[in-house]
């Protein structure tokens, strides 16, 4: 047993049986195979619905390029989505963005703008076989066009009437729904690994104790003694 499995099980003497039923069952769903980011989202219930939504579908990040507006949660719409969902900001210098999607492509991500473009392609052509960052503008004026630049790709969502978009979160949920079930009929490897998963499970537990995560210090500095 790893470091990592025996501070879980640490936690798992403390927490109730129920907890660890939930954490082990959601934990296998995850996902970071996709991810999402949202860029100048100013609606706090926009931005909020996003991050339930998120949770919803097992995605797992969450990046929020706060260039202009604040990235806020209202904890009545996203409903503690927020406790589980890992949420990163970039808001350090003038272009933010540029910040996030370095990182997001470091890591492997190609990155897709969600509009309209002419370059685009649909929804349910989206290839599923690379980890994907999709990209979703602020309210009325979409994605900028420096995000427009750094992408990789775009995608649109079949429309049928006259209104020119989806709201964003809505957007989010549509693409969100489609990608997840296309993944869940395919024979790709999507959801964390096991050593992912522990490590996720940890960090879950320690934000329903009182001062959790100087526990899991303690809990770590305790077994590598008793290692020694």
């Amino acid at each position: 047993m790893n470091l990592d499995s025996k501070v879980l099980e640490a936690f798992y003497n403390i927490i109730s049986e129920s907890k660890q039923e939930m954490f082990d069952e959601i934990a296998r769903e995850r996902t970071r195979h996709i991810t999402v980011v949202l860029e100048n989202i100013f609606q706090d219930h926009n931005a909020s619905a996003v991050l339930r939504t998120c949770d919803c579908f097992g995605i797992q990040d969450l990046h929020t390029i706060e260039k202009d507006n604040q990235y806020k949660v209202q904890r009545d719409i996203a409903r503690g989505a927020g406790r589980w969902v890992d949420l990163y900001n970039y808001n350090v210098g003038l272009q933010p963005e540029k910040d996030c999607i370095k990182k997001l492509k470091e890591k492997g991500y190609k990155i897709i703008a969600a509009t309209p473009h002419v370059n685009d392609c649909d929804l349910n052509d989206l290839p599923i076989d690379e980890p994907m960052a999709i990209v979703f503008g602020t309210e009325g004026v979409g994605i900028s066009p420096e995000m427009l630049q750094l992408a990789d790709g775009f995608v649109k969502i079949p429309m049928y009437g006259f209104t020119e978009s989806f709201n964003v979160s809505v957007s989010a949920a549509l693409v969100l729904q489609n990608l997840r079930d296309r993944l869940e009929k395919s024979d790709i490897s999507f959801k964390l690994t096991k050593e992912e998963q522990t490590q996720l499970k940890i960090k879950w537990s320690s934000k329903i104790i009182k001062n959790g995560h100087l526990l899991v210090d303690e809990i770590r500095k305790r077994l590598l003694e008793k290692k020694d």
